[in-house]
């Protein structure tokens, strides 16, 4: 039986995206008896009201210690071009929706990089269809475009959302992203380590036995 490394995270979350090169090569370098499992655990839930400037200049300060910390970069321009809205659930159903085609991590990259990177604002359905259209110009034979726009919004991917929720609620509190180990039955929480990844490779062997 494979031991299951829960990965609990959010598309949007600054975090996450400073963590994501020391976890790409961490899920590299698993154990072949080690299955991740993606797990969103949705930061905020949808909203059409525009963060109030305190909370930006919250979240601006939250990058900047990321970029200062990691080296991880930002594209500040998002806070110009865009009404920012503390609203990630619609990002967590493209996920979803995008996993049932096997696109999930392609399109946690797109996300990512739509937000981090273009100054796009994931949290509006319009981006994310857009993003979901450039994931189909290039993988046009394996992605359905409208399957995926259908889904979004499609009540079974709204029931995954809150399943996934309260599995994250139930494994940590610790916030995103986090890991959780679980081997034979128990379940164990393992230190992210955002420099470097063979602390946490070390310690998810040792328990794995």
């Amino acid at each position: 039986m494979k031991a299951i490394l829960y990965y609990l995270h959010d598309p949007m979350c600054s975090w996450c995206w400073g963590y994501r090169p020391v976890w790409s090569v961490l899920q590299d370098e698993l154990p072949e008896n080690v299955q991740v499992e993606y797990v969103a655990g949705g930061l905020a839930a949808d909203s059409d009201v525009e963060m109030p400037l305190a909370q930006q200049k919250m979240i601006r300060r939250h990058w900047q210690t990321i970029e200062k910390r990691l080296g991880t970069v930002f594209n500040y321009d998002f806070w110009q071009k865009n009404s920012p809205r503390r609203s990630t659930y619609s990002a967590c159903r493209a996920v979803i929706a995008a996993h049932k085609q096997g696109f999930q991590q392609a399109m946690i990259t797109a996300i990512q990089h739509g937000y981090y990177l273009r100054a796009l604002n994931p949290s509006d359905i319009d981006t994310l269809i857009l993003l979901a259209k450039e994931l189909y110009k290039q993988n046009e034979n394996l992605f359905n475009i409208d399957r995926f726009i259908d889904d979004l919004s499609a009540s079974e991917i709204d029931e995954e959302l809150s399943r996934q929720i309260n599995l994250a609620r139930s494994l940590s509190q610790q916030g995103f992203p986090a890991l959780v180990l679980e081997v034979r039955g128990v379940k164990h929480a393992i230190a992210v380590d955002y420099l470097e990844h063979q602390n946490t490779l070390q310690n998810i062997i040792d328990k794995v036995g």
